[in-house]
């Protein structure tokens, strides 16, 4: 080989390690909350997710995008998306692992939304496009519950670990996937201007059948068996169950438009559909269809939470190896002092994303009547989805500035991660959305808001972090012009949570750093600005010595 074409001074892929082992906070956090947890679950998936098997199909699965088929070769009909290989392993791993169903089937282990949640964010950190439709079948129980007779009918199919890809009839598979259908071109976010109709066939109500009409601008996952779907009814507007398959074995109506070309998250497919008298049945009750669904809404921002966090895992450990193994200047990257305050700087941020999706699954676990983990269940998840989905970006790209050229290019994993960063703060509501559902629970529930508080207040070490507390509260219980302030306010809730939580479940060194620059800083820093009196080598060094171990 020429000399010109001797390959020096370039680290290794970072493939075949356990993504569980290797992240401390996650699995020390994990075992926090649930004290007896069998981590071989979480260990073997954080195996399967590092291997290089699993890398290959996250690139495979992307590259070879889904392809809508609406008619076949005679003109009919079908409607159908086709998917790589790569995409159905991906899945039937997934299934497999119970990230559709854990939390619901018969024998689920003591913490087991969190388990789960811990389970996700180690796959997402790979692949995250097909963490869609699993986020969907998880968080569809609890709104289709609100139709007992409707959800009997389902929850067989919907709790079981058969990955079924198969275009068929729900009685002719072995597990089902579900969706759902809320945006319209014209509403967005504000649901309640959707325009799609709903009659009656028959006897109107909770459980009964209708037509719908209308086109749904954004549904996720068109390929899912059936669909949680908003419509207007003659008593405002409603939630309906539309399966792909009518019960006599015959296709629904359900005209896939196109599939949306998006930034991120192109394994999996996106679509506008047209409903032309297309067959659902009621769930819960008319006129209600925003209560119902919220559930849903609820437990899908959960996993915007964890794919954000797990993004920003495997985007900073990509570059915490990268450092570590390349030389400039006459030193390894990670010890050159500059480089070393950035790693430190980003760890800091992908730390609290993880304790706050841990203690955001912690609630969905905990919750009982009106409990604290209740509140905190309707109030730190969209805080937690406001503040971790909206780091995500920034701390990415600075990850990607680390490798300098190399992290620009499509065979590292960090341009499809940057790509996928801005879907989670966008998906099940938008900034500005997230802040204002937060001011309605405070309107709503106040108590929510005390909960929330006490929990950090009685947490907290910290001066810096009490006395922002207190301003916080402050704020919140001035309505004048308080939507104006809605995101200082989330995103400062945001904060002094996972401040707190790092006091608790992260070592002193990072707690202190995160408050000294997150809680006490002045808007406007940015990421490798750390104080001289924080060690940055003591942050770093525990996920280094787990990487090389």
């Amino acid at each position: 080989m020429p000399a010109t074409h001797e390959v020096i001074n370039q680290p290794p892929d970072l493939v075949d390690y356990n993504l569980y082992e290797t992240d401390p906070i996650l699995s020390s956090t994990v075992e926090h909350y649930i004290p007896d947890v069998d981590h071989k679950h979480l260990i073997r998936l954080g195996e399967t997710a590092g291997s290089t098997e699993y890398y290959e199909l996250g690139f495979e699965a992307n590259i070879n995008e889904p392809v809508l088929h609406t008619h076949d070769r005679t003109g009919h009909r079908i409607d159908e998306v086709k998917f790589h290989p790569s995409w159905h392993k991906l899945m039937d791993i997934a299934v497999g692992a119970g990230h559709a169903s854990l939390p619901y089937e018969a024998d689920a282990p003591t913490g087991s939304h969190l388990i789960r949640a811990a389970g996700t964010n180690l796959t997402s950190q790979i692949e995250q496009g097909h963490g869609c439709p699993m986020a969907m079948t998880y968080a569809v129980t609890a709104s289709l519950r609100k139709q007992p007779d409707v959800a009997a009918d389902w929850e067989d199919k919907l709790f079981s670990r058969s990955y079924d890809p198969t275009y068929a009839p729900q009685a002719d598979k072995s597990g089902v996937l579900m969706g759902m259908a809320m945006t319209e071109k014209q509403g967005g976010s504000d649901v309640r201007a959707n325009t799609t109709t709903a009659t009656p066939v028959g006897t109107p109500g909770p459980g009964n059948e209708y037509l719908l009409t209308g086109h749904k601008w954004f549904v996720s996952a068109p390929m899912c068996d059936a669909f949680l779907a908003l419509a207007q009814a003659p008593g405002g507007l409603t939630c309906f169950l539309v399966p792909r398959w009518m019960p006599d074995g015959t296709r629904n109506t359900f005209n896939i438009q196109r599939l949306k070309d998006k930034l991120g998250n192109r394994s999996n497919a996106s679509s506008e559909v047209e409903f032309d008298d297309t067959w659902g049945r009621m769930v819960g009750e008319e006129g209600r269809g925003v209560a119902t669904i919220i559930e849903m809404v609820a437990a899908t921002r959960l996993d915007c939470v964890t794919g954000s966090a797990a993004t920003m895992r495997q985007a900073v450990t990509q570059a915490l190896w990268h450092t570590s193994k390349r030389e400039a200047f006459g030193k390894v990257l990670v010890d050159q002092p500059l480089m070393t305050v950035v790693l430190a700087d980003l760890e800091l941020d992908v730390q609290a994303a993880t304790v706050l999706m841990c203690r955001s699954a912690t609630a969905f676990d905990r919750a009982e009547g009106d409990n604290v983990d209740a509140h905190m269940k309707r109030l730190l998840t969209p805080v937690a989805k406001y503040w971790v989905t909206k780091n995500g970006t920034p701390v990415i790209r600075e990850a990607m500035e680390c490798f300098g050229g190399g992290g620009y290019v499509e065979e590292n994993i960090l341009p499809r991660l940057y790509r996928e960063a801005p879907v989670n703060a966008i998906w099940e509501g938008s900034g500005n959305v997230i802040a204002l559902d937060v001011l309605r629970v405070l309107y709503k529930t106040p108590e929510a808001f005390d909960a929330f508080f006490t929990e950090v207040a009685e947490r907290t070490n910290s001066t810096i972090v009490s006395g922002v507390v207190d301003r916080l509260r402050t704020a919140a219980a001035d309505t004048d012009q308080l939507e104006r302030r809605a995101r200082s306010i989330v995103n400062g809730m945001g904060t002094v949570m996972a401040a707190s939580l790092l006091e608790e479940h992260a070592s002193e060194v990072v707690a202190d750093a995160f408050i000294k620059t997150r809680v006490a800083s002045q808007p406007g820093r940015l990421h490798g600005e750390l104080p001289t009196t924080v060690d940055p080598k003591a942050i770093l060094a525990p996920t280094l010595a787990a990487l090389e171990a």
